[in-house]
């Protein structure tokens, strides 16, 4: 499983580890991935994401995941989340 987020699309990054003698060795700094199921308004069910942390607490300031998916670019998120946006986007054409 990739340690990607699905919705921002954070990944690891890499950097040193410096001692107190200044010695750097390499190491990664891993995301905070969480598995989270959101409920989408829209769908009127449950899904189930690998999100990272800042995310989760960002769909949460958006108003949900329906909102949070709304306004996120294509490029950032993964390809279950990319389909659940199109979902949501046909369902809301659908009810108008």
């Amino acid at each position: 499983m990739s340690r990607r987020c699905e919705l921002t699309g954070k990944s690891p990054q890499v950097g040193h580890k410096v001692s107190h003698s200044n010695i750097k060795t390499k190491r990664r700094f891993l995301p905070n991935l969480l598995n989270v199921t959101l409920m989408s308004e829209a769908l009127g069910r449950s899904v189930r994401l690998r999100v990272s942390a800042i995310a989760f607490k960002s769909v949460d300031h958006r108003g949900g995941l329906d909102a949070y998916l709304a306004k996120a670019k294509d490029a950032e998120l993964s390809a279950k989340a990319l389909d659940i946006k199109r979902q949501i986007a046909k369902k809301k054409v659908a009810a108008s």
